[in-house]
């Protein structure tokens, strides 16, 4: 409503400008469109009657204004011309505010990132253990991650901040020749772009929230997600912050649940669902919407404020996520040294090729996980059966030595952020 009430005031003071109306004209409607004088209860009677919130709205504005001025109120304009003015405000307002909490989440990414630069853990794919990597690592791919959606939001904010002004049918024909200038000053006013060509029924405009919002809501959950298979009982790796109570059961006394990064997930389900419908929204047809608009209604500012909880919840687990370093390095050795496969059959290759390397590797792979036993210790024995004992190195490479370039990508995605405001 403060959004609709500023739209009405700065119009006035821009049609002032340029002669349409009077400068006490302008200065009496910027008085009487304030939130005090609307009547809450009258304006949701009058929206459900009329179907649209803004004739309620001039009206109270008018009951607050002497005769003269109260017939100057909502001058040339649509009900879509504020509708989509004030949206366009509280959309900007709300990039602006997730933006600011993705800088937030981004500064306790890199400073995690670079705590563990060096700290080797299990790299994972498709669930099980692969090959080593760094925690650092795994933070640094979000934080670069972070980065993106940062420049992809600040390009939607760009698109997103414009004024709408255009009349009934899209063509301004109400505003006269002065229409190009009152819309130029009252764009000025809001702080907002003059697009200078209708979009009453061009709602890409809406859908570039949207989609940034929604992608938003990927970028948290992907961080969720891993929080939570790091936190499992059986992995144990890395836990969300704790404090009496946080994630506790009712039954269960010893369970600390990773509710925030639940939250994230959760989130992101319900985000994904509402951004199928922003293409429909796209549908809206000739000069006007008929029903696609009232759409909108619901899903852009439930996008927004999806985003903005999603992050506001990673930003509590990057600040405050605890780290066993210890229990990562126990977890290297989990599977009897097969995360140390690939590294030896790359230490072999030089000599029997990749293929055949890869053969004598598996079947020492095969031998230790139905033995039980470790693979360095089975890889000499298949080595020895094959005639390869001699192309074994002196020394098994060690995890540490296995994380390529894991430190320079921490590295070179700290600076990254670091220089995004610099």
């Amino acid at each position: 409503m403060t959004a609709w009430l500023d739209t009405e005031a700065a119009l006035a003071q821009a049609q002032a400008k340029h002669g349409v109306i009077t400068d006490e004209d302008a200065k009496a409607i910027t008085e009487a469109a304030v939130l005090e004088n609307m009547d809450r209860e009258r304006l949701w009677a009058d929206a459900k009657n009329v179907g649209y919130p803004i004739l309620g709205l001039v009206r109270q504005i008018s009951e607050h204004l002497p005769e003269g001025p109260n017939g100057r109120v909502h001058y040339g304009a649509t009900t879509q011309d504020i509708m989509d003015t004030a949206l366009a405000l509280q959309m900007t307002r709300s990039l602006d505010k997730i933006d600011a909490q993705l800088r937030r989440l981004g500064d306790a990414l890199a400073e995690r990132a670079e705590e563990h630069k060096d700290s080797v853990m299990p790299g994972r794919t498709h669930a099980q253990q692969a090959i080593p990597t760094t925690f650092g690592a795994t933070l640094a791919t979000l934080l670069e991650q972070v980065r993106r959606q940062r420049e992809r939001l600040a390009q939607a904010r760009e698109r997103v901040a414009v004024i709408s002004l255009y009349g009934a049918g899209g063509n301004n024909a109400a505003q006269g020749e002065t229409a190009p200038a009152v819309r130029h000053d009252m764009a000025e006013i809001l702080g907002l772009r003059d697009p200078q060509i209708s979009w009453h029924v061009e709602r890409d405009v809406l859908a570039d929230f949207g989609w940034i919002c929604a992608t938003v809501c990927g970028t948290v959950a992907k961080f969720g997600r891993n929080i939570v298979d790091l936190s499992r009982t059986e992995v144990a790796e890395v836990f969300e912050p704790y404090n009496s109570h946080r994630g506790a059961s009712s039954t269960m006394p010893q369970k600390v649940n990773p509710i925030s990064s639940e939250l994230m997930i959760g989130i992101s389900t319900v985000a994904g669902a509402l951004a199928s419908a922003l293409p429909r929204i796209q549908e809206s047809g000739h000069e006007r919407a008929a029903g696609e608009w009232q759409g909108e209604w619901f899903l852009i500012p439930t996008l927004g404020n999806l985003a903005g909880a999603a992050v506001d919840e990673a930003v509590v687990v990057a600040e405050g996520m605890r780290v066993d370093t210890e229990r990562m390095r126990a977890n290297l050795d989990l599977d009897g040294g097969l995360i140390m496969a690939e590294a030896q059959m790359i230490q072999l290759a030089p000599a029997l090729g990749r293929e055949k390397a890869h053969d004598l590797v598996y079947e020492a792979c095969t031998k230790a996980r139905e033995t039980h036993t470790h693979f360095q210790e089975e890889l000499p024995v298949i080595a020895r059966e094959h005639g390869k004992e001699d192309l074994l190195p002196d020394e098994f490479v060690k995890p540490e030595h296995y994380v390529g370039e894991a430190a320079q990508m921490v590295e070179e995605a700290v600076a990254r952020w670091r220089g995004m405001d610099a």
